[in-house]
This record gives C-alpha cells, structure tokens and sequence, in this order.
C-alpha cells in the first residue's frame, strides 16, 4: 500500500523540501544575529532573568530554560528581550552581557551573540549546515530515483 503518489521518491522530494526551509529559516537567523553583531548599537546588559518555560505535552523534554535579557539604548529606553541558546551554560541572573542591537527596533532585533556568548551563533550555523547537508543530499536523492542524474 503506498501513502504517498510516487512512493518513495515523492517522500524524498518533500521531506527535503521540508528539512530545506528548516535550514534556510536557520541561515536567514544567522545572518540577522552576524549583521547586528557587525553593524548594530552595542550596549552593556545583564541578563535579567532566568526561567522555566513549559514547551507542552507530548514532549520529550517538556521544559526548557529560557533567558531574559536587559539593557539600556542609547536613548534611554530599557530594553527586554529573550535569546536563543545564549551558550552551553547558559548565564547567572545578574551576569554582564554585551548586547548588539538594531536602534529602529531595539525589543525585536537585540542579541547577547559575541565575545563570551558565541551560542546565538554556532546553534543556527549548527542547524543551518546540517539541514542542509542532510536537505541535499535527500533532494539528490529524489533526482537519482528519477533518473535524472
């Protein structure tokens, strides 16, 4: 019994497809994290918070720890915003951090990423190169089953 039209060349095509836009979606975070560690404001923070979230039923590891971060801009607005996997060990409620920031959008486009918090990075590059190793060579795959190479 076949699910899929096409068997499976056609799950090769789409779970590529699939894992493809996971790794563009982590490229396109990545090169957001690098141009405001290249080109942002810089500010002193701190990391403001550290807590629990509750990622749902149904999870394999139900809670995940989630960083809270805080600084002033320039224009003396204080400043909120939470991180993405801020390094392997994460930060102590009260640790300095250097923060990059956009000054148009301060609360949507900030990041702890550079000297001592290299985690914002290396986690979408992690991502972003494997997915799409793993996307490639599924596609190439679908095009082998194909005939197509």
């Amino acid at each position: 019994m076949q699910i899929l039209p096409g068997g499976t060349a056609t799950f090769l095509l789409l779970f590529g497809l699939f894992l493809g836009a996971f790794a563009v979606r982590s490229a396109l975070r990545l090169n957001r994290v690098l141009r405001l560690v290249r080109h942002g404001e810089h500010a002193e923070g701190r990391c403001a918070d550290r807590r629990t979230v509750d990622r749902g039923p149904g999870m394999e590891r139900s809670y995940a720890t989630e960083y809270v971060f805080a600084f002033r801009t320039r224009d003396g607005r204080d400043i909120e915003f939470t991180d993405h996997a801020p390094g392997p060990f994460g930060f102590e409620v009260g640790a300095p951090v250097r923060v990059s920031y956009d000054p148009a959008d301060p609360a949507g486009n900030a990041t702890v990423a550079g000297p001592g918090a290299w985690g914002p990075v290396v986690m979408p590059a992690v991502f972003a190169l494997g997915l799409g190793v793993f996307a490639v060579g599924l596609l190439l795959g679908f095009a082998a089953m194909r005939g197509w190479l």
